[in-house]
């Protein structure tokens, strides 16, 4: 029996990655650089690496430069359009009441907070996790882990919810089972592992009275 849910924020319950690509590519572009999107799944996505490495190496002040402008052009972005994914806000009040239900991020904390500050969505649920509570991030399982323990639930009692292959292999790390709901830059991914894929978060509800 599922007691608890974890989600994924990004590509999950908002669509970001679209607007977090556009501004990694405005900012190579400043510097002659042409950021492909298949370069942004493949490095961003996938790996869980910046793509502002193919500009500078990120032991250096010039990549610290590049973030800090990179991150200032997101945070401008992400307050200038509606960011919920349709069915979300529905989707989580039917559940809302029925599971234990955190957030769990790889996503910086100041990023979190700007999104979420115009989302309504925090009060459906009981915690949120990010890069701030957790600096190991996926596909590491601290944060999957950390969740567990904050919902109070055996992890065969907990259910994760994501759209990339990296938050799958944190998921499985940590023992828990893992429905993919694959965003359009992951939708061509491999989720060998997952316990189910769905085409939408709407489909949820009904996957949900498996368990």
């Amino acid at each position: 029996m599922i007691k608890a849910i974890f989600w994924d924020n990004d590509g999950v319950l908002v669509d970001t990655e679209g607007i977090f690509f556009g501004a990694n590519q405005t900012i190579l572009a400043g510097l002659g650089i042409s950021l492909r999107l298949e370069q942004f799944e493949e490095i961003s996505l996938v790996r869980g690496q910046s793509v502002l490495r193919l500009a500078a190496n990120p032991e250096t002040d010039s990549f610290d430069k590049l973030r800090r402008n990179r991150d200032a052009l997101y945070a401008d972005l992400l307050i200038r359009e509606p960011l919920v994914i349709d069915g979300v806000r529905e989707v989580l009040s039917s559940l809302k009441g029925k599971y234990v239900m955190g957030i769990v991020t790889s996503s910086g904390h100041e990023h979190f907070e700007i999104i979420h500050r115009q989302s309504g969505l925090l009060p459906y649920f009981q915690f949120a996790l990010t890069m701030k509570d957790c600096p190991q991030t996926k596909p590491h399982p601290e944060s999957y882990l950390k969740a567990i323990e904050l919902s109070g639930c055996l992890p065969d009692e907990c259910l994760v919810i994501e759209d990339s292959t990296r938050g799958l292999a944190a998921a499985l790390s940590a023992g828990l089972r893992c429905i993919v709901i694959p965003s359009q830059f992951t939708r061509n991914h491999n989720f060998a592992g997952a316990y189910k894929i769905l085409g939408s978060i709407k489909e949820l509800p009904a996957a949900l009275k498996e368990f």
